[in-house]
Order: structure tokens, then C-alpha cells, then sequence
């Protein structure tokens, strides 16, 4: 079986709570129990991680060489300056598909560029909550058409 990793960046904790105009009104919690409800559909293992420091995060994805195909990752507001998260994914070489709830391209300039995206196999942005799910679906596609 695939073991997929799940992580998500600083403030997705408050999902629910957090301008809800913007990243609607389900918790991180609902939209966890779609993911894994989905990835036992797709056969694959998912982990699920939230934090709000970087060096977490990065803690997380270097753990994940050699045990994860795959990262299925919302990096929040880190999207946009962490270096470091971006150099942690190149150096793993994971499949990463970077995923947002809101369409980054249609808000403030400052949030426009994404440092992790040019590491990533894909950016998936703009479809509320499903956007996760679009993610684990391509993210899983993806890996087995690499694998062949």
C-alpha cells in the first residue's frame, strides 16, 4: 500500500473559524476525515499533519524520504517565503502536489508567487475544501503513472 503524507501549514488550524468567507466553514477535522475516507477508496495510507512552525513541517518531510510516495501539502502562508520548506521537498524528491483552498491568484499580490510550486508536481488552488481531494486524486495518478 501507498502511504501518502498530509501536511498542513500555520493557521489551517483554525479552518472554520478563520474568515470563512475566504476558506469557507469546515473544520481541518471534516476535511481530514474526507481525505481518509477517499484514500481508503484509492488504496493508499494517509498521514495527517498541521502545524504552525516551520521547522516542524520540514521535520515532517524529511522524515517522509523513503517511506511516503507522495506529499499532499497546504502550506498556508509559508506558500509564499520558506526557502526552507521548498529546499526540504527538493531534497526528498517526493511527489509533492501543493493544494489551497482559496485561488491565491485572485487575492492580494504578496500571495501571487509560490516558492514551493516550482518543486512541485502540480498546484492545485480556488476549489474550497475539494481542493484537497482534487490534490490526493491527482497526487495518487500521478505516482502510478510514475511507477508504470
Amino acid at each position: 500500500m501507498k502511504h501518502i503524507l498530509l501536511l498542513n501549514g500555520p493557521n489551517l488550524n483554525m479552518l472554520g473559524i478563520r474568515e470563512p468567507g475566504v476558506y469557507g466553514s469546515l473544520s481541518l477535522q471534516t476535511i481530514m476525515d474526507r481525505l481518509n475516507k477517499l484514500a481508503e477508496e484509492l488504496g493508499v495510507g494517509l498521514e495527517c499533519y498541521q502545524s504552525n512552525h516551520e521547522g516542524d513541517l520540514i521535520d515532517r518531510i524529511h522524515a517522509a524520504y523513503g517511506q511516503k510516495a507522495g506529499i499532499l501539502f497546504n502550506p498556508g502562508a509559508f506558500t509564499h517565503y520558506s526557502y526552507a520548506i521548498r529546499d526540504a521537498i527538493s531534497a526528498v524528491g517526493i511527489p509533492t502536489v501543493e493544494v489551497h483552498i482559496s485561488n491565491i491568484h485572485k487575492r492580494e499580490a504578496f500571495r501571487h508567487v509560490s516558492v514551493i510550486a516550482p518543486v512541485a508536481v502540480g498546484q492545485i488552488a480556488g476549489f474550497g475544501a475539494n481542493s484537497y481531494e482534487l490534490g490526493l486524486r491527482a497526487l495518487v495518478q500521478y505516482i502510478d503513472s510514475a511507477e508504470g
